[in-house]
C-alpha cells in the first residue's frame, strides 16, 4: 500500500470514524507484507496527532480532495475498487464535512 494511502486511511480511521488508532495499528500490522512495528507505530500515532513528532490535531485528509489530486484519473482507485461508480457501490456511511468538524471538536475538548 502506498504512503500517501496509508495517510489517508490512517486519517479516515481516525478522524472520520473516531476510532482508536491502534485498531488500525494492528490490521496493518497484520495484513500488510512490509509491516515494521516502529514504522507502523509512530505512522499511527503521527496521524492521530498523538505522537511525539505528530500532524497537527487540525490536519484531516479529505479522501476525496486526496484522490483527485494524487489519483486524478482514478487509475489506483478503480484498480482497487472496480465497482466505484456502478450501481454497486454503496452509498457513503459517512459526511466528511460532518466528521472533521467533530473531529476537531473532539480534540479541542483536550487541548
Amino acid at each position: 500500500m502506498h504512503n500517501r494511502v496509508r495517510m489517508i486511511v490512517a486519517s479516515f480511521l481516525v478522524k472520520d470514524l473516531h476510532l482508536p488508532w491502534q485498531w488500525g495499528a494492528r490490521w496493518f500490522l497484520e495484513q500488510l507484507v512490509d509491516g515494521d512495528m516502529a514504522n507502523n507505530q509512530h505512522g499511527w500515532q503521527w496521524a492521530a496527532g498523538t505522537g511525539t513528532d505528530a500532524a497537527p490535531y487540525f490536519r484531516v485528509f479529505n479522501p476525496k480532495t486526496q484522490g483527485e489530486k494524487f489519483d486524478p484519473s482514478g487509475e489506483y482507485i478503480r484498480r482497487w475498487i472496480p465497482e466505484l461508480g456502478t450501481a454497486d457501490y454503496p452509498d457513503p456511511i459517512v459526511d466528511h464535512k460532518t466528521e472533521r468538524a467533530e473531529a476537531l471538536r473532539r480534540y479541542g475538548a483536550i487541548t
